[in-house]
């Protein structure tokens, strides 16, 4: 069972990828925006985060180069509905481990965990 950190400004989308995620056997941190999130990784280091990439405070992005800076291993799994090549390449330079199209499909979610949780 692994731990993983829902960000996401929208209660009813971590709503939606907790219950996936609970599904697939795992505990489950949320946090509101990038800001949040770095909060609870530094109190509750998490196995997996799952990130929306447009929030307040601190953006995706924001929050990927963050956790670069700070030399985290965290695999994250980032969720939009922005899937330009560009948002994705930037996703991709920051460290991110997969992007997936949003709303993801609770199987995706789940395969997306199971190949970052097995990088670890």
């Amino acid at each position: 069972m692994a731990l993983v950190l829902i960000t996401d400004d929208a209660a009813f989308s971590r709503r939606m990828i907790r219950k996936a995620v609970q599904e697939g056997g795992h505990e489950v941190l949320e946090a509101g925006n990038g800001r949040e999130c770095l909060e609870m990784v530094a109190m509750h280091p998490p196995d997996c985060i799952i990130s929306d990439l447009l929030m307040p405070e601190m953006d995706g992005f924001g929050l990927l180069q963050a956790l670069r800076d700070k030399g985290s291993k965290i695999p994250v799994i980032v969720l939009s509905a922005d899937i330009q090549d560009s948002a994705r390449q930037q996703c991709e330079d920051l460290g991110a481990f997969m992007m997936l199209k949003k709303p993801p499909k609770a199987p995706e979610i789940i395969n997306a965990l199971q190949k970052a949780l097995s990088t670890k």
